[in-house]
C-alpha cells in the first residue's frame, strides 16, 4: 500500500467558494483511495472518501469506476468509532496468521500488474488528523 499527500493548502482564489483543501491518496493494488477535505459555500469543512478501480472493457479500453462516500465534520466521531469497531471486530475473529496465508495471492497479482512498493505497517492507524 502506498500513500501521499496533495494538495496541502490549495483554495481556488478565482471561484466563488473553495473547493479542495487537503488530499491523501493511498494506493492499494488495483485500487486507489482518495481522502479529499473539501469546503462548502459557507467556508465548512467536510471529508470525500473516494476508491477508484480501473476495469479494462471488451475491446481492451480501460476505465475508472468510482464510489464516493460524503462525510460531514458532525459524524466524524461516530464513523471513526464504528471504523475502529469493526477493525478490531476483524482482529479479534480473524488471527493473523489466516489473514497472512490469504494475502501474497493477492499481492503476487497486484505486483504483476503494478510496479513494487515497499511494505509498510498501517495497523496503527490514528484517525484523529482525518
Amino acid at each position: 500500500m502506498e500513500s501521499g499527500d496533495t494538495k496541502e493548502g490549495a483554495k481556488f482564489n478565482d471561484s466563488k467558494f473553495k473547493q479542495e483543501i487537503h488530499s491523501k491518496v493511498i494506493r492499494a493494488g488495483k485500487r486507489t483511495y482518495f481522502f479529499d477535505v473539501k469546503s462548502t459555500r459557507s467556508d465548512e469543512y467536510y471529508l470525500t472518501i473516494t476508491e477508484s478501480k480501473k476495469r479494462f472493457g471488451e475491446n481492451g479500453k480501460y476505465s475508472y469506476e468510482k464510489h464516493k462516500i460524503f462525510l460531514y465534520r458532525e459524524d466524524f466521531t461516530k464513523f471513526i468509532e464504528s471504523l475502529q469497531e469493526v477493525v478490531d471486530f476483524i482482529h479479534d475473529k480473524q488471527p493473523e496468521e489466516l489473514s497472512e496465508e490469504v494475502e501474497p495471492k493477492a499481492q503476487t497479482e497486484e505486483v504483476a500488474e503494478e510496479e513494487t512498493v515497499p511494505e509498510k505497517d498501517y495497523t496503527n492507524v490514528e484517525f484523529e488528523d482525518i
